[in-house]
């Protein structure tokens, strides 16, 4: 068993990452290498800041932790916050982030091993 306490994963910067754009991006790796199933990681959007349309070889749970966010597809877009939860099955195609002068952060959930493409479109 291992227990990760709240705030002891630092943030990484991820603002210049080629999927985010509009703003500082942050992310926390909590449980990703000692998993042989799954990905756990907070992200963290700052006033604004989103990523671009992508899809993921796995399913993605985002459990949103604090703020405003949307999740969409191509067809809609949706309004998070805390305490919400998006399932995204597998390839489809979506983007997330933060509501324009909001902040907002979410638990990402992924298979290992998932890949994702990013739509430059």
């Amino acid at each position: 068993m291992e227990v990760i306490k709240n705030g002891s994963v630092p943030e990484e910067d991820a603002t210049n990452a080629p999927l985010f754009y509009g703003g500082p991006v942050s992310r926390q790796p909590i449980v990703g290498a000692q998993s042989n199933f799954f990905n756990f990681a907070q992200v963290n959007f700052y006033d604004g800041a989103k990523n671009k349309f992508h899809s993921h070889t796995t399913d993605q749970v985002l459990f949103v932790t604090g703020g405003e966010g949307i999740v969409a597809t191509e067809d809609e877009e949706i309004v998070i916050t805390e305490g919400d939860t998006a399932f995204i099955p597998s390839g489809e195609k979506h983007w997330h982030g933060a509501v324009d002068g909001k902040d907002f952060s979410h638990i990402s959930l992924t298979g290992t091993g998932s890949e994702t493409t990013q739509y430059d479109d």
